[in-house]
């Protein structure tokens, strides 16, 4: 028995308006994203999940139904912070990289683009920021040069296991 209450929130956008619908019980996100999706038009497109990375926000979805699934950076972001004054160098490398993608997002945000012009701005200035991190993270590991199971190693474990949906880049 989950003792627990959980409340999820879906929001549902269209040119000119927005819905959102919420969930307050003990289904955990991933159970109410798939009964939401049990009742939408199979000719729609995919839809875009936007969560943290625990399993249980992940629906199980019946046969031909996907959705993009998209994970929060800041969580991933959160990590290095917790470890930044056991691994201050590393940790303010990343979190200066990600820092100038939370700045092209705020640049964006404030220039009133569109969410495709969001989109593309995200993959021509932060795209390369991210392709650099990435890159800076496997070598850590690959290079032997963080112990795997140390606070840090733990921290770009994370990012590099969910580094598809931390950065999708799709609409």
């Amino acid at each position: 028995e989950r003792t627990g209450v959980f409340t999820s929130g879906i929001v549902s956008t269209g040119e000119g308006w927005k819905i959102a619908l919420y969930f307050t019980g003990r289904q955990h996100a991933g159970e109410n994203m798939a009964d939401v999706l049990k009742q939408r038009a199979a000719e729609l497109p995919s839809p875009i999940q936007m969560c943290d990375a625990l399993s249980r926000n992940v629906p199980k979805l019946p046969e031909g139904v996907e959705i993009l699934l998209a994970n929060c950076l800041a969580h991933g972001r959160r990590q290095f912070v917790e470890v930044a004054e056991n691994f201050p160098a590393e940790c303010r490398y990343v979190l200066e990289m990600l820092g100038q993608v939370y700045g092209h997002d705020a640049e964006a945000r404030a220039s009133g683009q569109t969410a495709q012009q969001r989109l593309r701005f995200h993959q021509e200035r932060s795209g390369p920021v991210m392709e650099a991190l990435h890159g800076w993270l496997e070598e850590q590991l690959a290079g032997r040069k963080t112990e795997p199971n140390s606070g840090l190693g733990k921290a770009i474990t994370y990012l590099l296991r969910h580094w598809k949906a931390l950065t999708r880049s799709e609409e």
